[in-house]
């Protein structure tokens, strides 16, 4: 299904509908501040396999963010971290950053696996955010690349549909997206590094 949201003015009635998939132990395709990316609940197992399968990666393997609608809903998932990491995600998000925080014990066990570490995002998207909003937990979340050699992320929602509508279960339509990924910044240890380059350009 392609469903069309107006980022200007999301339809409470659209974000439910995606709401009630996500918590059918849905994948979805939907549109951020940077590229668009595949998108499932944190506590739907069927759903992190089935988006494991999408990255072709093992699930205990995957490398895959999560998407927070504010600060003070991550706190659930990482491990405390100093003031510097907090005015710096405070004064950064909503935007094009993925922060890499400790993680705490719930993340190995949504993975099941022995991660420490956890990517977390808040995008500056309406789209995005009411989505998480409305689910009350954050996405699993991972960049959708494009087969072309030359163009890396695709920007076309109507493209995205055509591709994978017999792989997942509801795209979200947002307009057109941007093809530039979100800047990486790493604060493991409280010690801060930009590691990938994106579209946020960090203020500290």
């Amino acid at each position: 299904m392609l469903l069309r949201i107006y980022p200007e003015n999301p339809s409470p009635k659209h974000i439910q509908m995606v709401q009630e998939c996500l918590m059918d132990g849905g994948v979805i395709i939907y549109p951020t501040d940077t590229v668009y990316a595949f998108g499932c609940h944190s506590f739907k197992p069927k759903a992190i396999e089935k988006l494991s399968k999408l990255k072709n990666v093992n699930k205990k393997e995957a490398d895959f963010s999560f998407v927070f609608s504010d600060i003070a809903q991550l706190s659930s998932y990482t491990k405390s971290f100093d003031k510097t990491v907090f005015k710096l995600m405070k004064r950064n998000l909503p935007g094009p950053f993925t922060f890499i925080l400790n993680a705490n014990n719930s993340i190995p066990k949504i993975f099941n696996n022995k991660k420490k570490s956890i990517g977390i995002r808040i995008p500056n998207h309406a789209v995005a955010l009411e989505i998480v909003n409305q689910l009350g937990d954050p996405l699993i979340t991972s960049s959708i690349h494009d087969k072309d050699d030359i163009i890396e992320y695709n920007t076309d929602a109507e493209i995205l549909y055509d591709e994978f509508k017999n792989k997942v279960d509801l795209v979200v339509d947002g307009g057109y997206g941007d093809n530039q990924a979100s800047t990486v910044v790493n604060c493991l240890n409280d010690e801060i590094e930009i590691i990938r380059q994106g579209k946020g350009i960090l203020e500290w």
